[in-house]
């Protein structure tokens, strides 16, 4: 018979060739004679592991170690095959108990981080991965997966530091490239990031994780068509790719092509039918298409699978407002406060007032949370906290404090440099409509409660011409740092046929685009001011001195109709919440006139038909 000696040795052997079979069939046949043969159930139990019997491998491993629990490797190995198992606990457990046995065992401190990771532990997974390299510094796994561990606190350029440290050690590792690539993307350097993508396909043109990664930060560049293109081909390589089909629709829908994102939506809903993110993002691209029942049930559906979700409670909020059901919009809107990038929020230790208690005799303190044209818009409700007995200070941005020092005299207005003092309360401006229960029956709409220094208004009388013609004022680009920009703003050279009607025109935006800046040169009947206009008190000024406001959704527009001017507001087809729909009047200004898109991204109808209303108002061009 033969020594069982020199079976284990050949079975060892053929495990090492890779010949499982045959070094199982040699493990079972020890086994049968010696049953209790530690190394033969320990290694038998590897090779189910190996070829995917998990299982059964931890039940053989398990036997071996309950046999001879001082061999480090079997705890080692159990502790791999309960992680494949995902019980991670006990995998830890496992493990440790490998490391009390050889301390120096770096391999298992490296497979406890993975397993601590797995649990979320990411402090206590960083420090196994340490411990594994300080014993083998040459592990670019360990590198690698202590940088996603890094990534996942939020330590992100520390974790390209660790995932730069794993592709020095092994030039080739694909993986790690593209981790990089996410790592970058969070710190927001979308171009390097790009670059990274690039490495790891270069290394492995199969991987899909790498080409949908490419397609996010392309899209944060605001390329929307080759995010597109790198998303198609990660869908190409794994069509079940739920995320990159989600993403995808992102893509798309900054494309303005609505109807394909929703069809890439329902893909990654149907792949996952848990998937909230993309019932949010559905329920924004039906939105996009004035869908606004269909998306609000979408919405609805991700709040329904996860109710502390604050992006779709966001969108829900925004649609139930355009839609005019404030009162539903308005307590939607407060999860803005919990949204990935969060708004409104002050760590203050003075409580927030949402009109629950009653403010006469206390100090309130009202600060700015988003745009210009929000602390313009809403700064009106400083007046009625002073009308239920509060003592207010308002903190606006910077080029708004001069101008809205002017909202009541009995009401201190900061800017953020300032310290507001003692005080009772706080709210962000766009909490106001919340505390105030306003609906849009209530809506405060005084017709002019905002003017222009009468000083300034002077000075810039005599910057223009004699007023021998109606005076009319445009703006046609907002800020171009608006993720929405693409949709509301209009280059210049559309509404060069408006400057034909007989009037004199100028321009209110202080800033001017590159290409419209090269267009400007050769108009002569249009008078720029650019730098002369140095905050909104200026802009106020000029605009006192108009008959007429024509301006796409920016500030200027929320500025002139609070002055009570004549204004003709721009709208895309499916425009911001407070414009609500399929109205051309606004129930927050009574002097605005709405002219909206009657199709997605059609200008031209719009153009045509302010031409006609200045042909009423003016005359023919």
């Amino acid at each position: 018979m033969t020594d069982l000696g020199d079976s284990f040795r050949r079975a060892v052997a053929l495990h090492q060739q890779g010949k499982f079979a045959d070094a199982d069939r040699l493990y079972r046949e020890i086994l049968r004679r010696r049953p209790n043969h530690f190394d033969a159930l320990h290694l038998l139990g590897v090779i189910a592991l190996q070829t995917g019997r998990t299982e059964r491998g931890v039940q053989l491993i398990g036997k071996a170690v309950r046999l001879n629990g001082s061999a480090a490797a079997a705890h080692n190995n159990l502790g791999n095959g309960l992680r494949d198992l995902k019980r991670l606990n006990e995998a830890v457990v496992s493990y440790d108990k490998a490391i009390a046995l050889k301390p120096d065992y770096a391999e298992t401190h490296y497979n406890r981080g993975n397993a601590l990771r797995d649990l979320h532990r990411h402090d206590a997974a960083i420090a196994s991965y340490d411990k594994a390299i300080s014993l083998t510094p040459a592990h670019p796994d360990a590198h690698n997966n202590r940088g996603l561990a890094l990534r996942a606190l939020n330590l992100h350029a520390e974790s390209v530091a660790s995932f730069d440290k794993a592709i020095t050690l092994k030039p080739g590792y694909a993986e790690a490239y593209s981790n990089r690539g996410t790592a970058l993307h969070d710190l927001k350097r979308y171009e390097e990031a790009v670059a990274s993508f690039d490495k790891a396909i270069a290394l492995r043109p199969d991987f899909a994780e790498a080409h949908g990664n490419r397609g996010i930060s392309l899209q944060e560049l605001r390329r929307p068509e080759a995010a597109v293109a790198s998303l198609d081909k990660a869908i190409a390589l794994r069509p079940n790719f739920g995320e990159a089909h989600a993403n995808r629709g992102n893509a798309l829908r900054d494309l303005r092509r609505y109807e394909e994102a929703i069809a890439s939506y329902d893909r990654a809903i149907a792949l996952r039918p848990d998937y909230v993110e993309a019932y949010s993002n559905r329920g924004a691209a039906l939105q996009d298409t004035k869908r606004h029942d269909e998306a609000a049930a979408s919405f609805d559906k991700a709040i329904a699978l996860r109710p502390d979700y604050a992006e779709a409670c966001w969108n829900q909020s925004l649609c139930q407002l355009q839609m005019g059901h404030h009162e539903r919009g308005w307590r939607l809107y407060e999860w803005r406060k919990k949204k990935a990038v969060p708004l409104a929020i002050r760590p203050l230790p003075q409580p927030l007032w949402l009109g629950e208690q009653g403010i006469s005799g206390k100090t309130l303190f009202l600060h700015w949370e988003q745009g210009f044209g929000d602390t313009i818009q809403f700064c009106r409700y400083a007046k009625l906290a002073e009308q239920r007995g509060a003592r207010v200070i308002m903190e606006v941005q910077p080029p708004l404090r001069r101008f809205l020092r002017q909202v009541s005299p009995t009401i201190q207005v900061i800017d953020p440099s300032e310290t507001p003092g003692g005080f009772d309360y706080h709210c962000p401006l766009l909490s106001l409509p919340l505390a105030f229960g306003t609906t849009l029956e209530t809506i405060p709409s005084d017709p002019c409660y905002l003017r222009a220094d009468t000083g300034l208004r002077a000075l810039w009388s005599t910057r223009l011409p004699p007023a021998t013609r109606p005076r009319a004022g445009i703006v046609w680009n907002g800020s171009s740092t608006n993720r929405n920009d693409h949709n509301r703003s209009i280059n210049l050279e559309m509404l060069l046929p408006l400057i034909n009607y007989p009037a004199d025109w100028f321009c209110l935006q202080k800033e001017v685009r590159k290409p419209d800046a090269e267009l400007s040169r050769g108009i002569s009947g249009l008078t720029f001011f650019r730098d002369a206009l140095n905050d909104f008190s200026d802009t106020a000024a000029l605009i006192d001195l108009m008959d007429l406001v024509i301006t796409v959704d920016t500030s200027v527009a929320h500025l002139a109709a609070a002055m009570g001017k004549p204004v003709w507001i721009l709208l895309p087809f499916n425009p911001d919440w407070r414009w609500l729909l399929d109205r051309d009047d606004s129930p927050w200004y009574p002097s605005v006139r709405l002219f909206r898109q009657r199709r997605i991204g059609d200008w031209a109808d719009v153009i045509d038909r302010v031409g006609i209303a200045l042909n009423s108002l003016f005359g023919a061009s």
